[in-house]
């Protein structure tokens, strides 16, 4: 009944935010008798702020129209090269007609961006594509919202999440002979597994691994976030937070862990601060600061846009990586798309450079948490690890802001062009000559092993 409640809340507090709108634009009118008043900026403001603070916010854009490349402004276009179920694999497909510049792209190292599925859109790492895009080809997980994705699509699981990636190595291995990924928070966990069962099957993996503010082992240096999956039992989550999709959306009897919920869940962890954040947003409104409050509402048009979870995918995760440590423990089984079950042995990658990114300050992920992939991949050779501890940053700050585009982004860009050079390839590889951003080419056929299958509705979480 919540998210029944929740969705009716929404609607009757539409007409109402539409109504703050129209008002807010027009006490600013200075041509409205309205806008003449000695209090007009205040009221505008104000109204403004119950908008912000009532309306909907829906799935922003990327908006990533061009890139600066070594001072050539090259253009970009996005399209969806890959379509699941629960999931796009969103490519950043870059344009130039200058000779120089297309020559720089052509040889330009694959990044396949694993953004998270945790609640917001993969939008928030539009601050990291922007910086990978002027020395790499850039792909990306866009994962859907499991409230729009009809039941007839089955269920999505922890499982599933593995084998997409797995897929979307291969289909980048397929079309440039290999690639690099970078997982961001809560992907560290599958990408790890997914690499560590190709390896396993002998199969060429990534050239390297760089993973950044992600709970690996949320043993380590515990944040409110890994209390709570502690103190709670799984029946508890199941019990509490699991809800059905209402009618009047796709996926209308789905059971999911809502996006609203989840937010609340953010917004709880720090409320004095938002409350500030909003209050200045409101005075910068009224001393006519344009810039400061246009900022507000980009970093809020995002934070406020969540997506639900399908039900098995966020237990399965509460249990594997929160509550039994599953992948540290070597205790986790993977079902592949053809119906084995695989254990997840990161000692058997051998030959994937390990780079991993931890922010000083990070209350999601603790001190640690993401340091300990090197202990789990033993088969790679120290020389060929890495960490990065980011002084002064929080979990957004390593991916994304100043710190990430200043401190971050030039060590992750050096780890990529060190390890760029190819590995010879297993006998089970796809082999397949590089392709430039530049010119369009027909992947080769992702391996027979990549190929969805259909999950049985009793299995349990």
């Amino acid at each position: 009944m919540l998210y029944q409640f929740y969705e009716t809340q929404r609607s009757l507090m539409e007409p109402f935010a539409d109504f703050a709108l129209a008002a807010a634009k027009l006490y600013s009118n200075p041509l409205s008798p309205w806008g003449q008043t000695p209090f007009a900026q205040r009221i505008s403001a104000g109204f403004d702020l119950l908008y912000r603070l009532g309306k909907d916010y829906e799935k922003p854009e990327f908006g990533l129209a061009t890139v600066d490349v070594d001072g050539v402004e090259v253009a970009i276009h996005e399209r969806i090269e890959l379509d699941k179920p629960f999931c796009e694999l969103r490519r950043f497909k870059r344009f130039s007609d200058d000779p120089a510049t297309l020559a720089k792209l052509k040889v330009q190292p694959v990044v396949l961006v694993v953004a998270p599925l945790s609640g917001h859109y993969a939008t928030l790492l539009r601050d990291t594509v922007r910086a990978l895009l002027k020395d790499h080809k850039v792909y990306i997980t866009d994962w859907k919202n499991a409230r729009l994705v009809p039941l007839a699509d089955g269920d999505f699981h922890l499982d599933d999440y593995v084998n997409y990636v797995q897929e979307f190595i291969r289909h980048l291995q397929a079309s440039y002979g290999n690639c690099h990924v970078i997982s961001v928070c809560q992907p560290t966990v599958p990408t790890l597994a997914a690499v560590s069962l190709m390896a396993s099957r002998g199969e060429t993996t990534p050239l390297s691994m760089i993973m950044m503010g992600g709970p690996i082992d949320a043993r380590k240096s515990p944040t409110a976030v890994n209390d709570l999956a502690v103190e709670r039992s799984f029946g508890w989550f199941e019990n509490n937070v699991i809800y059905r999709v209402p009618e009047g959306y796709p996926g209308a009897g789905r059971r999911v862990y809502p996006g609203f919920l989840q937010h609340t869940g953010f917004v709880a962890m720090n409320p004095n601060r938002h409350a500030s954040s909003h209050y200045d947003y409101f005075k910068d409104l009224v001393k006519g600061d344009d810039a400061s409050a246009e900022a507000h509402r980009k970093f809020y048009d995002e934070y406020n846009a969540v997506l639900d979870m399908d039900a098995h995918y966020y237990l399965e995760t509460i249990q594997t990586v929160f509550q039994e440590f599953k992948l540290v423990e070597g205790t986790w089984d993977v079902l592949s798309p053809d119906g084995r079950c695989e254990r997840v042995r990161p000692q058997d990658i051998q030959r994937t450079a390990l780079l991993t990114i931890e922010g000083e300050l990070d209350d999601i992920s603790g001190s640690g948490q993401t340091r300990a992939a090197h202990a789990l991949c033993t088969g790679v050779a120290e020389g060929q690890k890495r960490h990065l501890e980011v002084t002064g940053a929080g979990h957004y700050g390593i991916f994304s802001g100043r710190r990430w585009r200043d401190n971050v982004y030039p060590e992750v860009q050096g780890f990529i062009a060190a390890h760029q050079m190819p590995q010879p390839r297993a006998a089970t590889g796809a082999a397949a000559g590089p392709v430039d951003d530049a010119v369009p080419t027909a992947a080769a056929a992702v391996t027979a092993s990549a190929q969805p299958r259909t999950r049985r509705s009793t299995r349990k979480a």
